[in-house]
């Protein structure tokens, strides 16, 4: 089978004009609509974008807009995500390529137990047989970012356990506008983002166009060109139309091999490219469509039909970490004294050659209304979708094979269909108390045509389904002490569905990999003090009846997929300070923000895993990758004339890398304790009066800390040296 996109694509393209053209039956009328009105594409926000709507949403949520974006300056979107309370990000290879994001001490792996979206739209491979994200939606496109881990997320899915991401982009301008933004670094390192956009009667448009660069940043060298464009209608008084499209291409020399514990003792090594002909490209077509019609001032519909391809071909080379394996290169990394302390380059590859289809219509609802004599607010909508992932391993003869034999061959497919409803009750001026229910049906399918069957690779047919079923009640409430501050609450039920790939075996036998369900839990309370001081403090409990515990490759497993991890529970409290003394200064600027999370994550109950040759219970042990402290914090100054200062800071507590909590690390670097680490980043801009020029300086990692990120996939990974990069943006 040939892994290309064309086919897919195509099939995307007309299901989704297909779909289109069922749109229009919700209006009848014809008219102009002010032409200087700006709506979003797609109009699906997940908490709004401003802190009258926080006020009024029954669980934690978190808004960075593009400012904050620009005084962080960031290199990867690791470093605006670190901003959230709760929030805990696993640096894989350096440049943020590669989101692993843990929200609440729950695992990090690909990200995904969190749904992540973009303007409204999913963005994992397939999001619910296959949620990883091995794309990430490029910061520099973006105009906000906002995460909601309360009840709320009953209104999306199928992921309703660590939160909600969305990545916000910037609509079309109501006057002719744009800017060019070019961003030089280390490992010879390149980016450069132009952006233009104007709105001509009732036609708005924008184009960007990203491209990124570098030798080598972290553990990683890349190419990256990203177009995007958005255009939208206003096709009468009563309805709008847009549309949205994007393509991405990547190719990087990303790998799983990481350091050994031998070659991370003797330094000098850290960032060395072990796997050096390793290659990953990535290609990705998506497109979506919204239209949006007003029935009246009080019943709103929004149809939003999307669908996407992405194309993810990974050719690692294969190593062993035994002495005596065949077929070596020569090339050895590590202290081959110590047992487990050295690898072994050989002379050929795995292709990891996958390709995923998504398809989409999601109509909702929104309508004001009387019941029971008081203001209520009701969200219903439904959404279909379906998704195709083709996958096939091909092992190459040389260590730089283009191609080689196709060992394994597969197609999965999977239909999903949900239903969700939650009506908000004004009960009074000060409370408000909103319920909830999603309903998500999940039906899928594999397909075996090649695999290797008891170390012979044979050609087959074997075809087994299943499906799954998930009921997510949710509530919440929020209560008006006084102007500006409000307590808040709520409980819904987290749910994920098991990927197919786990679900269903290579034999084809349907194995009880059961969904993902959870209890969650929040309290808190949000103030708004005029412009001196704003918090929010939010104490939580995620409590599993069955976590899933990744055992893939990615997650530094041995093997693939997944397992029923039994009862784990997530508590602990988030904090977030905002104070802004500038009112005193006299035109000057000074504001800290400060984030903070007190953090337990728990395996509960007995279970069992051998360690030594023993039985050890690993009731109440941490779950990896979660630590007990993390705290943010960032000083912003000011001038007047154009200036600006920012020094942010990021505290990260010890974490552990397995399930057994173990404390000293194993010889081939894949287990261990991670010390914890502390680091400080400088960042100085100037906008020059007068003008749409804006010149930044940048430095991570200020005091040069070494410290180790992650254990995963295979082997030690450490966080960025001192990096120093500059930027230049010019408006027009």
């Amino acid at each position: 089978m040939n892994l290309n996109t064309s086919n897919g694509l195509w099939q995307l393209s007309c299901l989704s004009v297909a779909l289109l053209l069922t749109l229009p039956c919700f209006s009848q009328q014809a008219g102009i609509v002010d032409s200087v009105r700006i709506i979003e594409i797609p109009a699906i926000s997940v908490v709004g974008q401003r802190d009258g709507v926080f006020q009024k949403i029954p669980g934690s949520v978190f808004y960075l807009n593009s400012a904050k974006i620009t005084q962080i300056a960031p290199i990867s979107g690791n470093e605006v995500l670190r901003k959230i309370p709760g929030v805990h990000v696993v640096d894989e290879e350096g440049a943020g390529l590669r989101l692993n994001l843990s929200v609440r001490g729950l695992d990090s792996d690909r990200s995904r137990s969190l749904l992540v979206l973009e303007d409204g739209i999913p963005v994992a491979l397939n999001p619910y047989g296959e949620p990883e994200l091995y794309y990430t939606p490029a910061i520099e496109r973006m105009s906000g970012v906002e995460l909601l881990k309360g009840s709320g997320q009953i209104l999306f899915g199928p992921q309703t356990i660590g939160g909600v991401l969305n990545y916000i982009t910037a609509d079309p301008p109501e006057t002719a506008a744009g800017f060019l933004k070019i961003t030089g670094g280390q490992g010879e390192m390149f980016s450069s983002l132009l952006n233009y956009g104007s709105t001509v009667g009732n036609v708005g448009y924008s184009v960007n166009f990203l491209h990124k660069q570098a030798d080598q940043v972290g553990y990683v060298g890349f190419n990256i060109n990203d177009l995007s464009a958005k255009i939208r209608l206003a096709a009468s008084k009563k309805s709008d139309l847009a549309l949205k499209i994007g393509v991405y291409d990547e190719k990087s020399d990303a790998t799983y091999l990481g350091l050994t514990q031998t070659m991370y003792d003797r330094g000098g090594q850290d960032f060395v490219k072990m796997a050096p002909d390793d290659q990953l490209t990535i290609r990705r077509y998506s497109s979506s469509l919204l239209y949006d019609y007003r029935l009246t001032e009080d019943l709103k519909i929004k149809t939003s039909v999307f669908g996407y391809t992405t194309t993810r071909n990974w050719r690692r080379q294969d190593f062993s970490e035994n002495p005596s394996a065949a077929n070596q290169t020569g090339v050895v990394w590590g202290d081959t004294s110590v047992a487990g302390g050295a690898v072994f380059m050989l002379n050929s590859t795995g292709g990891r050659n996958r390709q995923f289809e998504v398809a989409g219509v999601e109509p909702r609802l929104n309508y004001h209304h009387r019941l029971f004599s008081i203001e209520n607010e009701l969200d219903f909508g439904a959404r279909f979708l379906y998704e195709r992932a083709f996958e096939q391993r091909v092992n190459g003869k040389k260590n730089d094979a283009g191609s080689g034999d196709l060992v394994e061959d597969e197609i999965r497919t999977g239909q999903a269909f949900s239903v969700f409803l939650q009506n908000r009750f004004s009960v009074t001026p000060r409370l408000t108390l909103s319920a909830g229910l999603r309903v998500e049906r999940y039906d899928y399918e594999r397909n075996i045509l090649r695999n290797k069957f008891n170390g012979v690779v044979t050609d087959t047919s074997v075809v087994a389904g299943s499906d799954v079923v998930g009921l997510l009640p949710g509530g919440g409430f929020t209560y008006k002490i006084a102007e500006g501050m409000t307590v808040f609450g709520g409980v819904h039920k987290g749910f994920a569905p098991p990927r197919v790939k786990d679900a269903i075996t290579n034999t084809g036998e349907a194995i009880q990999l059961d969904a993902e369900e959870s209890w969650n839990y929040e309290l808190g309370v949000r103030r708004k003090l005029n412009k001196l001081l704003g918090f929010e403090l939010t104490g939580f409990l995620l409590d599993f009846s069955n976590q899933i515990i990744p055992v893939s490759q990615s997650s530094g497993g041995a093997g693939a997929g997944l397992v029923n991890g039994g009862e784990t529970k997530h508590q602990g409290v988030e904090a977030g300070v905002n104070l802004d003394f500038s009112s005193w200064l006299g035109g000057y600027a000074l504001k800290l923000d400060l984030n903070g999370t007190a953090l337990q994550s728990t395996f509960e109950g007995d279970r069992f895993l051998t360690q030594g040759g023993e039985q050890v219970n690993i009731d109440g042990n941490f779950t990896p990758y979660s630590p007990e402290w993390l705290a943010n914090g960032s000083l912003v100054f000011e001038a007047p004339f154009g200036w600006s200062v920012v020094l942010n800071g990021t505290f990260v507590a010890e974490q552990f890398s397995d399930e057994l909590n173990t404390v000293a690390p194993t010889a081939n670097g894949r287990t261990g304790r991670l010390p914890a680490y502390w680091l400080l980043d400088a960042n100085t801009g100037w906008k020059i009066p007068n003008t749409k020029i804006r010149l930044n300086f940048s430095v991570k990692n200020l005091m040069d800390k070494r410290y180790i990120v992650t254990h995963r996939p295979q082997g030690i990974r450490l966080g960025l040296p001192r990096y120093l990069f500059a930027g230049l943006q010019i408006g027009f």
